[in-house]
């Protein structure tokens, strides 16, 4: 066993969860990852699998799970994250978010264990408040398309902090905001994966409505930076981690195409129904609290994502 402790990350094989296996496992921590592999890969876990102190277990996590090794820490990221996933498999995601966040509390509970909630920027719903602060409490569609998702979360966050209220639990909940790089399944419908490879093909690149809705791209191993100091703080949250440039999905397809060399022609589609217009992070309490500031500018991050995706092609 590590010195360091036992740590269990829930949705391991996932984009955001196999970079923070990763990242634990360099660190000195015995890792324990549990997924269902329902949108999750093994393949983004491929170099992890021989190492000593890698372990995998597929398995639903809104079914109990039992384990034998003491935990230092569960990190619940197991949720079905892309509006094309989770509005093909809506009750998948609302199991996760409730009967996965309620067994993944009465894990850490049983263990002794502290308790990290990975939850969204989605919990604001189509924000009335701009740049969104922790304090604002969402503008929501509560039977929505988007709703699965975003009560799922919501739901989860009021769960987390009920566990801490009543039995004392040190819990942490991070509001993640848009997170892009390598290991994104190229299929899964989210703006950047979906931009990179219709450029790569020198397809028409898709937006939906007129492109000057806005969001705030954060590069992978920056959020992994938050997620590492939120980890080890006493901050419960919940706390916004992301990078507060806000950006225009136009550009975003602009520096794409020029970044890829790319031919291709932009389309414009039938905006998505519910989609924020705006998405914009205030990281003023991660920063003060956790010294939290993104590194990697969009244009960086979008290079060696292209390169990532050439690769995968090739």
């Amino acid at each position: 066993m590590s010195d360091k402790g036992v740590v269990l990350v829930t949705g391991g094989a996932g984009f955001i969860g196999s970079h923070l296996c990763e990242r634990l496992l360099a660190m000195g921590y015995r890792v324990l990852c549990v997924d269902n592999l329902l949108t999750g890969r093994k393949h983004n876990l491929s170099h992890l699998l021989d190492h000593p102190l890698f372990s995998f277990y597929e398995q639903d996590i809104s079914k109990s799970l039992y384990l034998d090794e003491p935990l230092k820490i569960v990190i619940h990221f197991a949720s079905v994250a892309s509006p094309k996933d989770y509005m093909t498999f809506p009750i998948q995601t609302l199991k996760a978010g409730s009967l996965g966040t309620f067994n993944m509390l009465g894990l850490a509970k049983a263990k002794n264990a502290d308790f990290v909630l990975a939850s969204t920027s989605e919990v604001y719903g189509d924000p009335a408040e701009h740049p969104q602060k922790e304090t604002y409490w969402g503008n929501v569609n509560p039977v929505g398309p988007r709703a699965v998702y975003d009560e799922s979360k919501r739901f989860a966050e009021a769960l987390s902090m009920a566990y801490m209220q009543k039995h004392g639990m040190p819990s942490r909940i991070a509001r993640i905001f848009n997170t892009y790089g390598p290991r994104m399944r190229s299929d899964d419908g989210r703006a950047v994966p979906t931009f990179v490879m219709q450029a790569l093909k020198n397809e028409p690149i898709t937006i939906h409505g007129d492109g000057t809705q806005t969001r705030s791209f954060c590069y992978i191993d920056d959020l992994i930076d938050g997620l590492i100091a939120l980890i080890h703080s006493n901050v419960t949250g919940p706390i916004n981690l992301g990078n507060p440039l806000e950006t225009s999905i136009l550009e975003v397809v602009q520096w794409i195409i020029r970044l890829a060399d790319s031919a291709s022609p932009i389309v414009h589609i039938e905006p998505l129904p519910d989609n924020p217009r705006r998405r914009n992070p205030d990281i003023a309490l991660a920063k003060l609290h956790l010294g939290f500031a993104p590194k990697v500018g969009i244009q960086d991050g979008l290079a060696k994502t292209i390169a990532y995706y050439r690769a995968s092609i090739a």
